[in-house]
This record gives C-alpha cells, structure tokens and sequence, in this order.
C-alpha cells in the first residue's frame, strides 16, 4: 500500500520500488545524458562529483546520500537563504499561487472560483463542492490538454501543490491542491468512468504541463512532484471506483515519468539553452615581422552571438530539446516522438 503523501519524496524509496523510473526522472533528453547540478552548493560537503557541470546520477542521490536533495520547505533556514543569494531562488507560498492559478481559469472559464474560492484576508481557500461545470463553448476535454507552461518553475508549486509551501503540512484532501496539473487530474476523474479512460485522459494532462529550471536538484523535485500527483489521483480514483490495485502498474509509472522528463526540462531560461553553454571564439593572433622585429598581435575574441545580441534565436550554447505532443502520437511502444528545439517555439523579434 502507499503511504499518505509526505512533503520529502525520497529517492532511496523510487529506488526500491521503480529503479527504471528513477533513472527516466533523471533522463535529459537535450543531451541524451542525466540533468545536470548547475550549482556548487553541493561540491563542498559531498566532492567534485558534485560540482556545477556533473550529472545527477543515481548513486549520488541514494543509499547514505538519500537525504542531499530535499524540497525548500525541509531545508534549513540557513539553505534557503544561500540558495536565495546564490541563486535567486524565489520562494512562492501557495495562496499566491493558488491566488494566479485562479486568474487563469476564471479567463478561461468567464466566471470566477471555479476550483476554491481564496479569502484574500486570510489567505485560506475553500474547495468547490460538486462536479466542475464547463461553459457551453467549452468541454472538459479541451481544459484538460490545454497547454500551460511555469517558467522557473522550481519544484513547480504552480502545476503541482502536494503539500503547502509555507508551511510543509501536506494536503492530504486533493480537492485542497490548487496546482494546474491538479485541477485536470480533478477533472479526469470527474468526467470518466474506467480505468482505461483514465489513464488515456491523465497522460494527456501531463502532456499538457510544461516548466523549465536552471538548477537540477530543482529539477527532479518538480519532476518527482508531477510523478507522485498522479500517483495521488490514481489512488483516489481506484478507491472511489473500488478498483483493488492500490498504484498504477509499473509500465504506466514509466510512461508518465517519461512524459514528464521530456515536459520539464533543464534550461536557462533567458537563453533558452542548457545553462552556461554559450561559449566565446578566440581567434589565435599570428605573429607578424616588420623591418625591425616581430610583432604579435593580440588573439581575437568573438562572443556568442546570442549574448552579444540578446537575441534568443542566436545564441551558440545547447540548444534546448522539448517534444511537441500535438504531432506525436505516444503509446507503450514508444512511437517516434516529433521533437523541436525550445526557442523555435518563440516568435523573433
């Protein structure tokens, strides 16, 4: 049986029970290697194998350093704020997002407190009762694989809200998550009667949510978050529909795990490339002789020509591989996914 969701989703227990999912929450599809760290917080307590541009393997992360990546709201006061410093890491409590979350579906919808209604006094919120309704002009279907994507996302609090940010506490009632990718899990459930249908409809919800991070262990989080959501509504599902199998079958953890390592993606975000790939030229000055003696002349440096620019469409570093889902048709055998490069999908200047 699972257990009640837990604010630190710990490797060590991926580990044991879908090692093969472990391994694709890890997968960097840009390089066909794992993400990456992009940040030395690591490399001081733990070795150079930590360091900025090392990738995350699984042995890193578990067995006795089980416990070296772990969500904000369990880390030190101290982490937090070397990770702010450092990193400008940006720290959202959950009624903000719940607060903009709102504001695009009351757009979407034309009315407002679709999901929860949010006392702006006291920042607490309070779940609809009742099955979603949906406009005349729009089906359950279209909410459901509309794209959204969380730009920094972090451990993407705005797509998956398992447990409060300020505080840590987990929200063990789903109707309480305010997250995007919550609100469609909510709504496959709501609107389909099997199994099959579900998966079909919550594989599409995933297909729909989109962020990118420049710092792995960020990374994972988010992903593992996205993971263990579905997880969280599977088993809300099966209880209500009386299905015995207490979590999704090992094939359909791989198949979302896949989805979701192709979805959130490592990037930075104002270049739209793998973090700190952008690299100068340096042209080798050749030394020349006059009448008198030899002179070198100074070797010549070409920028990138992105950073040079501030033009996202140039830049020379590793450009940012995404799968576009509207051309792919993606099933258990793993049909060729369409892929397209990140800043293609932004329109120049």
């Amino acid at each position: 049986m699972m257990t009640e969701p837990a604010t630190d989703i710990l490797e060590n227990d991926i580990l044991k029970r879908w090692p093969e999912v472990l391994r694709a929450l890890l997968k960097d599809h840009t390089t066909n290697r794992n993400i990456f760290w992009a940040t030395d917080m690591y490399e001081k307590d733990y070795g150079k194998s930590y360091s900025f541009k090392h990738q995350i393997t699984v042995e890193q992360i578990t067995g006795d350093n089980g416990a070296v990546i772990r969500p904000r709201a369990v880390k030190s006061i101290e982490e937090q704020r070397y990770r702010i410093r450092d990193k400008a890491e940006v720290f959202t409590p959950s009624w903000i997002c719940n607060a903009q979350n709102n504001l695009v579906d009351d757009t979407w919808f034309g009315r407002d407190n679709v999901f929860n209604m949010l006392d702006m006094t006291t920042h607490e919120w309070f779940p609809t009762e009742g099955k979603i309704v949906f406009p005349e002009n729009r089906t359950w279907q279209e909410y459901v694989c509309r794209n959204d994507l969380e730009i920094t996302c972090g451990e993407a609090p705005y797509l998956a809200s398992r447990y409060d940010t300020t505080t840590g506490v987990p929200f063990t009632e789903l109707k309480m998550r305010i997250g995007l990718l919550d609100r469609k899990l909510r709504v496959v459930g709501e609107n389909v009667k099997t199994m099959k249908d579900w998966y079909f409809w919550a594989f599409n919800a995933i297909k729909s949510i989109y962020g990118y991070e420049w710092q792995g262990d960020s990374l994972l989080l988010a992903r593992e978050a996205i993971l263990y959501t579905f997880i969280d509504y599977y088993k809300e599902f099966a209880r209500l529909h009386r299905i015995k199998t207490s979590e999704p079958f090992r094939c359909y953890l791989l198949h979302a795990a896949k989805i979701i390592s192709w979805n959130l993606f490592q990037m930075d975000g104002l270049k739209m490339v793998l973090p700190m790939t952008c690299y100068e030229v340096r042209i080798k000055g050749e030394p020349q002789t006059n009448l008198f003696r030899k002179v070198n002349h100074k070797d010549k440096v070409i920028p990138c020509p992105g950073c040079k620019k501030n033009d996202v469409h140039l830049h020379n570093g590793i450009k940012v591989k995404v799968a576009d889902w509207d051309k792919t048709s993606w099933s258990l055998k793993e049909k060729p996914i369409e892929i397209v490069e990140f800043h293609t999908l932004v329109k120049k200047p």
